[in-house]
């Protein structure tokens, strides 16, 4: 992968990439440099790539926009900045494999909104997540009025946009935002473990079933079945369904390839 000046990234056993937002010491604040590289790195992933980790580097996972780097703009660059912070969650919702948040710190503002674009969520015991927008004259606008309510229900999202307040990983567990939680030493084994799991299965199968699940959430129930059937009828003369019924009657693991 490129170089990056404010991401750090690596790849792990030619599958798996990790991503940390790299400014710590501005608590990864998101400024237009770091959102350009964002919408560079998932535009620039291999084909071998089956899985994704989004984390941050030293204390903080994202405090959310550089607020430093917005004092002084008018409104036309604060909407040239806010475009490529738009262009970034773009890039990120538009990854066919599974993307990995893993919090290891506070996620603020726009730092919480990049994490609830991943797939999902592994915290950190002592990570803290909020959406301060609107102690700040404005509202979050990086989807945090779309997806906190999808992930933690309405009248609760309400109260935390509302009020900017925070909460604990331990509150998200338990609100369904965050699958799991983690002392801060074993996030990233746990985030791995998770990835390594998703990239030895069949990266055709995982990619329709993220496409299955993403299309169909807002669907009725007979649209959505028919987007199911409408991802899963290609993968029927696949190289890899023929190896995934082998190796199961063959009593071995299977040896996916993607094709």
């Amino acid at each position: 992968m490129p170089d990056y000046k404010h991401l750090s990234t690596r790849i792990i056993d030619n599958a798996i990439a990790i991503a940390a937002f790299n400014r710590p010491d501005a608590a990864n604040a998101l400024n237009a440099q770091m959102a350009l590289e964002i919408n560079d790195l998932f535009a620039s992933l291999s084909t071998g790539i089956r899985a994704v980790i989004l984390t941050g580097e030293g204390r903080h996972f994202c405090a959310g926009a550089d607020l430093k780097e917005r004092k002084g703009m008018d409104e036309a660059q604060w909407h040239r900045q806010h475009h490529a912070f738009e262009e970034a969650l773009k890039a990120i919702m538009a990854c066919e494999i599974p993307v990995i948040a893993a919090v290891n710190g506070a996620a603020m503002g726009g730092g919480l909104e990049l994490a609830l674009t991943c797939d999902f969520i592994y915290a950190a015991e002592n990570a803290r997540f909020a959406l301060t927008e609107t102690t700040l004259g404005i509202i979050p606008g990086m989807g945090g009025t779309q997806r906190l309510p999808r992930a933690v229900g309405m009248a609760r999202a309400k109260e935390l946009i509302f009020s900017g307040k925070s909460f604990t990983a331990a509150e998200a567990l338990e609100w369904g935002m965050v699958n799991r939680i983690c002392p801060p030493e074993s996030l990233m084994g746990k985030a791995l473990a998770c990835a390594a799991t998703i990239a030895a299965n069949a990266p055709l199968a995982v990619k329709s079933a993220k496409k299955s699940i993403n299309e169909g959430i807002n669907l009725t129930i007979p649209q959505a079945l028919q987007c199911e059937l409408a991802h899963y009828a290609p993968l029927l003369p696949t190289a890899d369904r023929r190896e995934g019924i082998d190796a199961f009657n063959e009593k071995r693991k299977p040896r996916f390839t993607g094709n």
